[in-house]
């Protein structure tokens, strides 16, 4: 199967439902135009250096940071949505004992 071009593309995508989705078709769009830009090395210095620092161990390592970071930020959600449940469980719990005890509830 032969590699389409970027023009056939354009003309072939659906019209994207979301905004995020229409970024990612441009997003795809202009990687292809600068792989085709790569293969034929007229890219320029431009995409030829933003290619090379992706491809950096820094730019792996923040991004392999950024990926921590927001498994810690979920990991915290989390937590406190469980702190939430167990407080709501617990404050069930008080409220069923009183009831049990015979004390009258203002509720």
């Amino acid at each position: 199967m032969s590699r389409r071009k970027t023009n056939d593309i354009c003309e072939e995508t659906r019209p994207a439902a979301t905004p995020e989705a229409r970024e990612n078709q441009l997003i795809a769009l202009a990687t292809e135009v600068a792989e085709e830009q790569l293969r034929n090395r007229t890219a320029s210095s431009q995409i030829i250096a933003h290619y090379l620092r992706l491809g950096s161990t820094k730019e792996r390592l923040e991004k392999e940071i950024l990926e921590k970071q927001k498994e810690l930020i979920e990991a915290k959600t989390e937590a406190l949505q469980s702190a939430k449940r167990v407080e709501e469980l617990y404050a069930n719990a008080l409220a069923a004992m009183s009831e049990y005890s015979g004390q009258v509830s203002d509720d």
